[in-house]
This record gives C-alpha cells, structure tokens and sequence, in this order.
C-alpha cells in the first residue's frame, strides 16, 4: 500500500481550504474540508503560530494521519511578544519583550530539535533569534543578556529549567 506525505506549514488553527493544500488533497482522493477541519483542531493550541504539519495518506484506503510539528522559534517568540510578526529592520525597530523564563521555556519546547549540549547553549541561540527578529529580553537587547547569562547572572534561574531541559521532569 503506497503512502503519500504531504507536508505543508500553516498557521495554526486556521488552516484554509484552498491552494496550495486544497488540489493536493483532491488529488488524491481526500474530502478537502474534512481534512482542514482535523488540521485546525490538531493545531488549535498553535493559534497564530506558523509550524509544520505532515500529512500521511494511504493512496489505496484513502486513509490518513496528520503529524503536527514544532512551530518555528521565531513564530513561537514572536507570539511570547504578541507582535504581528518579526521586524524588518531589527537593530532600530522592535517588535516587542519577553521574559528569561520565557526563552527557556522555548528551550525545553525546541530541545529535540536543537543541537546544544546544554541549557546555556540553547538559550544563547534562542537569545540570537530574539535579536535577529527584533524583540527585546526582560526589556534589554538580547546580546545584553547573553553577556548576563554568560556571566552566570541568571544561574537560579536556569537551575530552576535544568530538569526539564534534561527531559527528567514533565
């Protein structure tokens, strides 16, 4: 039995029932709507949010299994800062400020699909991302508080997000 991947990024919860999805979907067989309406409920918790979704089809049952990924880092912050989206001009114009906890929260939600080794390193990439789309950190630039976290000026803090990021606690 042959399966068909589709993969599309979408915002979440308000997936569209036309192109590009809407003629692959037909394609092969599937009921458009019904296939948007399950994408929407699966992403619902992603409002706003861009992230990935794999959509599994058995081209011979015409059965399917839809696979909702991790939203982008990006999306993700820019949501934390409710801007409509990252800035175009981030070293003059920014788009919003999040917390600490807030980048480490993106830490333990990327931590599968990051490659550093340790809390600090990941934190440090997503500090890059803030700066590179403009939002600002506990109301400072991002670079400010890789110096800090560097420093081990926020150590409690990131003792606190240890166990999580090290996948022993939920």
């Amino acid at each position: 039995m042959p399966t068909k991947s589709i993969k599309v990024v979408v915002e979440g919860g308000n997936v569209k029932p036309g192109p590009p999805l809407a003629p692959t979907l037909s394609q092969l067989g599937l009921n458009v709507g019904e296939v948007v309406k399950k994408i929407n409920e699966a992403t619902s918790s992603f409002k706003g949010m861009s992230l990935p979704v794999t959509i599994e089809v058995d081209q011979d049952t015409k059965k399917y299994e839809i696979n909702v990924g991790i939203p982008t880092t990006t999306s993700i912050l820019v949501n934390y800062a409710g801007a409509k989206g990252p800035s175009g001009d981030p070293a003059h114009n920014k788009v919003g400020d999040i917390k600490l906890e807030q980048v480490l929260e993106v830490c333990i939600m990327k931590r599968d699909a990051m490659l550093s080794k340790s809390l600090k390193a990941a934190a440090l990439s997503i500090l890059g991302t803030a700066y590179s789309i403009g939002i600002t950190v506990n109301g400072k630039s991002p670079k400010e508080v890789s110096k800090e976290v560097r420093e081990g000026i926020h150590d409690e803090l990131f003792s606190k997000y240890e166990k999580k990021w090290r996948g022993e606690e939920g």
